[in-house]
């Protein structure tokens, strides 16, 4: 089985998450999406609720599984028996720091690939900042968002 672990943080899941999972779908026999726990950032939902957006919003893809891990990604790839890293890349501002990070991965652990996915282009310019803020000002982000995510920042910027 060709499993791949596609880490992150997700705070929150856009569609733009959701077309690159889609896309490894189409490529890989499991797809292992993880909520990573950086604690260098303070994230806006917690990891049990963004477990629980991805969740809702790949429930039609077999394919996927939804967990967490605290540590390095290349680590958790290991333990999950994953051939490989998901990475997506939206612009040319992503690619030096994806690169970094996966000849670093590489060194650290030789067969483990990383395989970057661009997502569909009416979405590389989404990012998890800016769905925060487009929401902490109340504006409609249903074009982004799946549903529940949608709702739940509507809840969390009620004013």
């Amino acid at each position: 089985m060709r499993k791949v672990l596609y880490p992150g943080t997700f705070d929150p899941v856009t569609n733009g998450h959701i077309d690159i999972i889609q896309r490894a779908c189409d490529l890989f026999d499991k797809v292992v999406v993880t909520v990573a726990i950086n604690p260098t950032k303070t994230p806006l939902f917690s990891v049990k609720e963004r477990i629980k957006f991805i969740a809702d919003s790949v429930q039609d893809f077999p394919k996927v599984s939804v967990d967490s891990f605290d540590g390095l990604v290349v680590d958790h790839a290991k333990n999950i028996g994953a051939i490989g890293i998901i990475r997506g890349l939206r612009a040319m501002s992503d690619f030096e720091y994806e690169f970094q990070m996966a000849l670093m991965n590489r060194k650290l652990a030789k067969k483990i690939n990383t395989v970057f996915l661009m997502p569909h282009e009416k979405y590389t310019y989404l990012n998890s900042s800016i769905i925060r803020n487009l929401a902490s000002f109340n504006s409609d982000v249903s074009d982004f968002v799946p549903p529940i995510v949608q709702e739940a920042l509507k809840i969390k910027f009620r004013k």
